[in-house]
C-alpha cells in the first residue's frame, strides 16, 4: 500500500499575507497542507455535525458582518527522491526509479482549494526486457489520470459542497458500509474519487464515487430530519434522525471483481449536547439494520453509542458498537483492506470478497480519531499530534485493526507518521501493511529531508496478491516559508 502519507494537501498563507484571517505561523505549514487533503481524506461531518451547520431560522435573517475579501494563496513545491521497489518472498524483482512529485497549491479562505501534482516515476534500474523510462503501472488505465488532481474543493465544510480527489479514511455519514475507506489501497491504481454533499429543508444527502473516470465503488445516503418535519424547524437541527444508505461496486477498472451491492437503514438521536466558549460534547445513540439486496438470508444488525468532544486543543470522536452478521453480510464491507479484498480477502479463503463466505457471529466495533495541539486547532490542520485507530473483534475469533498515528515535534520541524492495517489476525492467511514517512525542515525550513518506507500487494492478473514492499528518500523545497 504505497501511501507516501501524500503529506501535501492544501493550501498555505504564505508570509506577506498579512490581510488574510487566520494567518498561519510558518511553522504550522506541514500540518495545514495536509489538512487540506484530508479534507477529502478525513471522515466527513456525521449527520449530527451536518445539520448542526446549518444555519438557525433567527441567524438566517440577520444581516451578516462585512469582511474584506479572502486573497488567492498558492504554494509551489517539489519533491526528488530514490524509490525503490523490493520483491518479497521471491516474487518479481527489483526496480529502482527516481520520483519526481511537483505540487502546485492554490486556495481562497475556507471555500475554495485546488492541489495539482502526482508522482512520476523515472526508471534507473530493473524492470526486465521493454521496461520503459516511466513506470507504465502508474499510468496504463484512464483513471491514473485521476491522480494530477490531488485535491479540488468547493464548498469547505459546508452543508453543500464537492469535494474531488484522493480518498483515505473516509466514512460515509453513519459508517455502516463504507467506513475508513481509501480508493487507493492498490498501489498501481491511483482515481480520483468524488463526494457532495447537500440539504434541502429536512433532508441531507451524501453522494460519493471512488473513481470519477470509469464505473467503480459509487454510492449515496439520504437522512432525514424527523424533529423537523413532525415539529417544524428546531432550534439545533438533526438531533433525531433515519436514514438510507446504497453502495454499489460495478468490479471494473483496477482489476475486474464480481459486482456487490449494500443498503443500510440506521436511525440515531442525540441524547446530551452541551457545548461554551468554544467547547462542546455530544453523546448519540444509534441502531441500524442492512443487507445485500437480491441475495435473501444476508443481513446484519447494529447498536452502538458514539461521543464528540471539542475544545480549542483537541477535537475527539469516539464510537462503539454491537454488530451482528448473518448470510455473508457485514457491516463495514467497503472498508480499508476493500480494494485489496476485492481480488482476495484476507484469511483462509482465497477469493474475491463479493464471493467469500462470511461467517455468521457478531462483532465489536470502536474507533477513536483524536486531534491534539499544544497551542490551538484550526479546522483540525495544525496539530501536535493525530491519531486515528478502528478496531472490530468478532466472535469466531478474528480480528481487524487499521490506524495511523502522526506527529510534529521540534517545534514542527520534524513530522513522523506511521500506518498499518492488519485484517484477519488470528486466522491463517491474516494480512499485515504497513508505512511510514519522516520529514525534516532545515536551512529556514523551505528544505527538507524525507523518507519512506512500507510494504506493499499489488494485485495481479490472475487475482491474486502479490507481496513487495517501497523505500524512498530524497529532498524536496517549497516556498512554505
Amino acid at each position: 500500500m504505497f501511501v507516501c502519507w501524500s503529506w501535501a494537501v492544501v493550501l498555505l498563507l504564505l508570509p506577506g499575507e498579512a490581510g488574510a484571517r487566520e494567518a498561519v505561523a510558518p511553522e504550522d505549514f506541514d500540518a495545514t497542507v495536509r489538512g487540506a487533503e484530508e479534507v477529502i481524506s478525513a471522515e466527513p461531518p456525521g449527520e449530527e455535525e451536518a445539520w448542526a451547520a446549518q444555519p438557525k431560522v433567527e441567524e438566517a435573517s440577520a444581516p451578516a458582518a462585512s469582511e474584506p475579501p479572502l486573497p488567492m494563496t498558492n504554494l509551489l513545491r517539489m519533491d526528488a527522491a530514490t524509490w525503490t521497489l523490493l520483491p518479497r518472498r521471491g516474487a518479481g524483482t527489483e526496480e529502482g526509479f527516481v520520483q519526481l512529485e511537483p505540487m502546485v497549491a492554490l486556495g481562497k479562505g475556507e471555500s475554495f482549494r485546488l492541489i495539482l501534482g502526482a508522482p512520476v516515476r523515472l526508471r534507473l534500474w530493473g524492470g526486465g526486457e521493454g521496461a520503459g523510462l516511466v513506470r507504465k503501472e502508474d499510468w496504463d488505465t484512464l483513471s491514473d489520470w485521476g491522480q494530477v488532481v490531488r485535491l479540488f474543493m468547493v464548498g469547505g465544510d459546508t452543508p453543500d459542497s464537492v469535494w474531488l480527489g484522493m480518498m483515505e479514511g473516509y466514512s460515509l455519514l453513519s459508517g455502516h458500509l463504507v467506513r475508513r475507506y481509501g480508493n487507493r489501497s492498490s498501489p498501481d491504481y491511483h482515481p480520483a474519487g468524488v463526494i457532495a454533499t447537500g440539504t434541502l429543508g429536512p433532508v441531507y444527502a451524501e453522494a460519493f464515487a471512488s473513481d470519477v473516470l470509469s464505473a467503480r465503488l459509487a454510492g449515496a445516503e439520504v437522512a432525514l430530519d424527523v424533529q423537523h418535519v413532525l415539529l417544524g424547524q428546531p432550534p439545533v437541527p438533526g438531533r433525531y434522525t433515519l436514514s438510507l444508505s446504497a453502495v454499489h461496486d460495478w468490479g471494473r477498472v483496477g482489476g475486474t471483481a464480481r459486482p456487490m451491492t449494500l443498503a443500510h437503514l440506521d436511525a440515531t438521536a442525540v441524547v446530551l449536547r452541551r457545548g461554551r466558549k468554544g467547547k462542546r460534547v455530544e453523546a448519540h445513540l444509534l441502531g441500524g439494520w442492512g443487507g445485500r439486496p437480491g441475495e435473501g438470508g444476508a443481513w446484519g444488525a447494529v447498536v452502538g453509542v458514539g461521543v464528540d468532544a471539542l475544545t480549542p486543543t483537541v477535537d475527539l470522536r469516539a464510537r462503539l458498537e454491537g454488530r451482528l452478521q448473518r448470510g455473508g453480510f457485514r457491516q463495514g464491507a467497503f472498508g480499508p483492506d476493500y480494494e485489496l479484498a476485492r481480488f482476495q480477502v484476507a484469511g483462509p479463503a482465497s477469493v474475491p470478497l463479493a464471493e467469500a463466505p462470511f461467517p455468521a457471529g457478531a462483532s465489536v466495533h470502536g474507533e477513536v480519531i483524536l486531534s491534539w495541539d499544544a497551542v490551538r486547532l484550526s479546522g483540525m490542520r495544525q496539530r501536535h499530534l493525530f491519531l486515528s485507530l478502528g478496531v472490530e473483534a468478532f466472535s469466531w475469533g478474528r480480528v481487524d485493526v487499521d490506524g495511523r498515528v502522526e506527529a510534529q515535534l521540534f517545534h514542527r520541524n520534524l513530522t513522523v507518521g506511521v500506518g498499518g492495517l492488519a485484517t484477519a489476525m488470528g486466522q491463517p492467511g491474516a494480512r499485515y501493511v504497513v508505512s511510514g514517512e519522516a520529514r525534516w525542515r532545515f536551512l529556514g525550513g523551505n528544505l527538507y529531508a524525507l523518507g519512506q518506507g512500507g510494504t506493499l500487494l499489488f494485485p495481479t492478473p490472475a487475482g491474486m496478491l502479490r507481496p513487495g514492499a517501497f523505500a524512498a528518500v530524497g529532498l524536496g523545497v517549497d516556498n512554505a516559508r
